[in-house]
């Protein structure tokens, strides 16, 4: 049995006695209820065996929950690897693995299974990528190709995915696709729709279907009646038959690395299940993380990507604030809005074509800072920074929510504040006043637009809430690109450019991309060149050279600083393992960096695992945070 334990030194199954009354009823994969310590706590039944090597008196199993099988061979495997790589149980895997249980939903008479999908799919897009027609006859041909897909400008992406599904499934194996976010996976669905012509075929799993929606697609999964499953992190997880491929798209989302223990990756999580069921693999993007670089420079994974003759036939026109314009227009590096970009969305509006805006940054005025001396306006109960909401609101706290209407500067007393960060919804309003006679509309967090027609107007979007447009945009401007560029994050300049890119590839073929940042920039350097895998491997090299992640493992351990080092203390780290920090964390905590070469990574996370376990067995009262490669490393 896997009992439902959070404890680390509890992460071991446990044998249980099966009553005669449940001897039909206790399979493999089913839910039950066990005698633990006192207390009944929920369990699956891993394996049934005639005898065990436990040497003392053995319990019986209190009751079998549900004769419903919902935890396959495989993902039993598959959620003991990702414990272990990422020093975690068993039972917090699963626990993201396999939805709660609705008890109506499996009373249910389960739906008619679909025909066998034996549709003819049209694959001829992906003769425009080298490989790209390979990498479906291999699929057709039921063998594991690997792939790292870089998308060409303006592709639909929904469209390919679903077709190499598609070629799967008319192959006989399952498919398992992973996208970032709901609108993602509502372009997915579709395309699918599209190809299979048959909505039985596949599933769209995610918490938003909700709770009792969510179990019933499970159920359909788990039981064999639809071979393809689409969705969030968590469907990484799902028990497809006959899995015969494995997709991600854009990996490098930080929505793909999930927010509860053990804080898996969901590229992570597929790389190995293709690893353990011997499947085909494809990892999509516009832009390209390390991690994928990595797969094609080992030999992992193969490039599929356009020659650059069909690159430069569909790629836009990137512009950037150079020297010649620079001579032109004297103020046009410290604009937020300069010649060049206000000439391009002029063109493109007067060509009743939609322009849009990234801006960086939510809201009005996220960040204000003092008018007169220029400190930052930060709040006098948390120290958290001030934010104005609107141009006739009252500044409030970022951090605690408090109004500081009487806020004055402790360093010079002044009442005054100005922009220190400016948002979308202000860059909204300067753009209404620029272009008086042009409909100005906003996608963001308060409301985000899934398509706009092909008529003039101006869209203001912050990163992943860009819609798409008929025809594609006759301008994008890439505003702020301090923000991105000036973060202090291991990833902020691979993040820049997946943002650009994907803000790019909206728009048409030839239309002119406006970056406001100086054009010698590496960053900006490969959104010229239109080639992100030329940045990852930059990028791959440099973490090589200084021993980041994907070239390293490193494990991130925060907590109050006697528990992170009574941690350290019971640890039994690999040979070579170095130990980095502490750092400041939260108020009262501390950060420590454990870094080791990749193959020791698996190591290192037992052993810290191990310590966690150690420090459970005292009963230890401060816990202990333990992140491996996490992506806010820095």
């Amino acid at each position: 049995m896997c009992v439902d334990s959070p404890l680390p030194h509890l992460d071991r199954p446990f044998d249980y006695l099966v009553p005669i009354d449940a001897a039909d009823s206790a399979r493999p994969g089913t839910r039950v209820k066990v005698r633990f310590s006192g207390q009944l706590v929920d369990g699956f039944v891993l394996q049934r065996a005639a005898g065990s090597e436990h040497e003392g008196r053995l319990s019986f199993l209190d009751r079998v929950i549900s004769p419903e099988r919902v935890l396959t061979p495989e993902v039993a495997r598959l959620a003991r690897e990702v414990a272990d790589r990422y020093a975690g149980t068993l039972s917090d895997v699963l626990r993201l693995a396999i939805p709660p249980r609705q008890a109506k939903v499996e009373s249910a008479p389960p739906a008619e299974p679909p025909p066998p999908f034996t549709g003819a799919v049209a694959g001829e897009p992906w003769s425009r990528y080298t490989a790209g027609a390979a990498l479906l006859r291999a699929l057709a041909d039921d063998r594991a190709p690997r792939a790292v897909w870089t998308a060409l400008p303006g592709e639909d992406w929904p469209a390919r995915l679903a077709e190499a599904a598609a070629t799967t499934l008319a192959a006989g194996r399952g498919a398992l696709i992973v996208v970032a976010d709901a609108r993602d996976l509502d372009r997915l669905d579709a395309a699918l729709l599209a190809v299979l012509g048959s909505p039985g075929h596949h599933v769209a799993l995610s918490a938003a279907i909700g709770p009792a929606e969510r179990y019933r697609r499970f159920l359909a999964v788990a039981r064999g009646s639809a071979r393809i499953v689409i969705g969030t992190r968590a469907a990484a997880f799902a028990p497809v038959a006959g899995l015969g491929l494995v997709a991600i798209w854009d990996d490098g989302d930080d929505l793909h690395s999930d927010q509860r223990a053990p804080y898996p990756h969901a590229r992570q999580v597929l790389l190995a299940r293709a690893e353990q069921e011997r499947c085909a693999a494809i990892v999509g993007g516009f832009g390209r993380t390390a991690e994928a670089q990595q797969l094609v420079e080992t030999g992992w994974a193969i490039d599929v990507s356009a020659a650059r003759d069909e690159l430069r036939r569909l790629m836009p026109r990137v512009l950037t604030v150079g020297e010649h314009e620079r001579a032109r227009d004297p103020q046009a590096a410290a604009a937020r809005l300069p010649t060049i970009a206000w000439r391009a969305a002029r063109e493109a509006l007067s060509g009743g074509a939609p322009v849009l805006i990234q801006v960086p940054r939510r809201g009005y005025l996220p960040a204000v800072s003092c008018a007169d001396c220029f400190t930052p306006a930060r709040c006098v109960v948390c120290s958290g920074p001030l934010s104005l909401p609107a141009a006739d609101g009252v500044p409030f706290c970022r951090w605690c929510g408090r109004p500081a209407a009487d806020h004055a500067c402790p360093e010079c007393g002044s009442r005054r504040l100005r922009a220190a960060v400016i948002g979308a919804r202000r860059t909204a309003e300067e753009l209404a006043r620029a272009f008086p006679d042009t409909p100005v509309r906003t996608s963001g967090r308060d409301g985000i637009l899934t398509s706009v027609p092909h008529e003039a107007m101006l869209v203001v979007s912050t990163p992943g809430a860009e819609p798409l447009a008929d025809g594609g945009f006759g301008a994008v401007l890439l505003l702020d690109a301090w923000a991105f560029l000036t973060r202090a994050d291991l990833r902020g300049t691979e993040e820049a450019l997946r943002r650009w890119f994907a803000a790019a590839a909206l728009a048409r073929p030839g239309a002119p991309v406006v970056v406001v940042a100086d054009g010698g920039l590496v960053a900006v350097q490969a959104l010229l060149r239109f080639d992100p895998a030329w940045l990852a491997a930059r990028e791959l090299a440099e973490r090589r050279e200084l021993g980041f992640p994907p070239a390293a493992r490193m494990a991130a351990l925060t907590g109050p600083p006697a528990a992170v080092a009574e941690l350290l203390a019971l640890a039994e780290l690999p040979p070579g393992a170095e130990v980095l920090g502490p750092v400041p964390a939260a108020e009262g905590q501390e950060r420590m960096l454990v870094r080791t070469t990749r193959s020791a990574g698996k190591a290192l996370a037992l052993a810290l695992k191990a310590a966690a376990g150690a420090r459970s067995v005292r009963k230890a009262a401060d816990p202990v945070k333990i992140q491996v490669d996490p992506l806010d490393l820095l």
